[in-house]
């Protein structure tokens, strides 16, 4: 389980899980200088040095709402490997592009673009993350067919990069009430919660349902 808080708490979240080894903390974002005058941002030293061993590449906000591009998603998933941190990198579509049928063609540049050039030693390092735009905190969700299916076309784009070994979770308004279905779906490794996570009961509901799909 990985926690990824906001960047003031990650070092008092970090604190708190000292000793817990199924747990860990991330960062919802880092820039991809490792230091000079970036008024505001955080660099991957930093986010190591409160704690973090994971971050969120290319959330889909980071993407749709500040403008980042995917050259930028890339140029930040190299520091964070050279960093020595874990990359969960973000893939997804927005709804107008799912409408037009675009979802297999959006993802898979996402994917590609961030991965040109990376060594099948780092490619195995990423967590890879479908989050379809549309379904982040609309209480929508693709169904577990639908993102099967989109699972299965990513999977095919990893064996081609070389990699073998990473995990692919999914991301869009998982709660409660689907995350069973969705695990139960061999495509689908995990799951990156959003919402559902913000309540203390319904999260402890979502792990205790997750643990016993996977069991």
């Amino acid at each position: 389980m990985v926690f990824f808080p906001g960047a003031v708490s990650v070092e008092a979240t970090a604190s708190a899980f000292a000793g817990r080894s199924d747990v860990r903390v991330g960062i919802q974002d880092v820039h991809w200088e490792a230091k000079g005058a970036f008024t505001g941002a955080v660099s991957v030293p930093m986010a190591a040095a409160a704690g973090a061993t994971c971050v969120l590449v290319g959330h889909s906000e980071r993407r749709h709402v500040f403008g980042e591009t995917d050259a930028d998603t890339a140029r930040k998933l190299r520091a964070v490997l050279a960093g020595g941190l874990t990359p969960f990198l973000c893939v997804g579509e927005k709804l107008e592009e799912r409408e037009a049928h675009q979802t297999e063609a959006v993802v898979l540049r996402q994917l590609r673009t961030a991965c040109a050039g990376l060594s099948a030693e780092d490619l195995d390092r990423i967590v890879l993350a479908y989050e379809p735009v549309w379904a982040i905190g609309t209480g929508r969700n693709a169904t577990p067919d639908d993102a099967a299916q989109v699972h299965r076309s990513l999977r095919g784009a990893l064996d081609v990069l070389g990699a073998r070994q990473v995990p692919v979770l999914y991301g869009g308004s998982v709660n409660a009430g689907n995350i069973v279905g969705l695990l139960a779906r061999p495509e689908i490794n995990g799951v990156l919660v959003g919402g559902a996570s913000l309540d203390p009961l319904v999260w402890a509901e979502v792990i205790h349902l997750a643990d016993g799909a996977v069991s």
